[in-house]
């Protein structure tokens, strides 16, 4: 069930990976810094988040599977992944001997200083130094990492992503808050009104940002262009499904079934009932100036 997957020895990266933000990513980075020494680096991915297995109550995800992969691989990382359900009540030194050294071949480990591991958390960065010690495996511990004076962590991350905060979400990501989803077909309100809009819709239990308008990026094969975005129900149009709107200023083209990454740069305002579709196009020219107004700034 667990075979050896790599021949050469890894430097793997461990910890629960539900987003990388800039904590995580110091843990990765210092499991990088072994290939130095001809050591591979790996991170190891659970198939859910800890707190689904064990409670059947996962947190909101910070990004897609699929792009946190790439995340890891753009870090120079491979990025491996194990069933949760299958580690959760080994002990310790089962872990370690069974994953770490069996699987994953390991000579050094990177964590962080609040790593726990093991059946109920058993297992702390102390266990785990003692364990690497006695069979010869190199250990890097990594501090804490703070934004305004507390951890980072990936619940503050959601908090600040409901509440619309993008300036804190980024100093915490290290990146700005992204999603990368399929374009879907719209009512087509916006190119009645002169401003096209591309619809994307939120997976199952994704943060979704407090409802409003954002001024954002947009990636049109890897090309960004100022955008301006809607997240919410579009109460002028009486929706009931949360979704993503933006119209992306200077470019035109069929995008429909395409994946488009979207970045939220700054919130601008909240959504607004209007009285009138001509209200409406009024308040979205004045929302898109803004937007290229934010997005010209960060630019800088």
């Amino acid at each position: 069930m667990f075979e050896r997957i790599f021949d050469k020895k890894t430097s793997v990266a461990l910890g629960s990976f539900d987003g990388l933000h800039i904590g995580h990513r110091a843990v990765v980075m210092n499991a990088a810094g072994e290939a130095d020494r001809g050591l591979v680096p790996v991170v190891l991915l659970f198939d859910e988040h800890p707190l689904s297995a064990i409670k059947n109550a996962p947190p909101e995800a910070i990004t897609t599977r699929e792009e946190l992969e790439n995340e890891i691989k753009t870090l120079n990382a491979v990025p491996v992944t194990v069933s949760f359900k299958s580690i959760m009540n080994m002990t310790p030194e089962e872990f370690v001997d069974t994953i770490l050294v069996g699987m994953l071949n390991a000579g050094a480990v990177s964590c962080g200083f609040n790593f726990r591991f093991g059946k109920n958390s058993s297992g702390n960065p102390e266990i785990l130094k003692k364990l690497c010690r006695d069979r010869n495996i190199k250990l890097i511990i990594t501090d804490e990492v703070d934004y305004l004076g507390s951890p980072v962590s990936s619940t503050r991350i959601r908090k600040a992503i409901s509440d619309g905060d993008m300036i804190s979400a980024r100093n915490m990501l290290g990146h700005n808050f992204y999603y990368v989803f399929t374009v879907e077909s719209g009512d087509r309100i916006g190119r009645t009104l002169g401003f096209p809009t591309i619809n994307q819709f939120f997976p199952d239990n994704f943060a979704i940002p407090k409802f409003g308008v954002y001024a954002s990026t947009a990636y049109v094969e890897n090309k960004p262009y100022p955008a301006v975005t809607d997240i919410g129900i579009r109460p002028t149009l009486e929706h009931k499904k949360p979704r993503s709107e933006t119209n992306i200023i200077g470019f035109s083209g069929d995008l429909y079934y395409k994946k488009i990454k979207i970045e939220l740069l700054k919130f601008i305002r909240p959504e607004i009932k209007f009285s009138s579709l001509d209200e409406l196009k009024i308040q979205i020219a004045k929302d898109s100036k803004t937007a290229k107004e934010i997005y010209e700034k960060a630019k800088k």
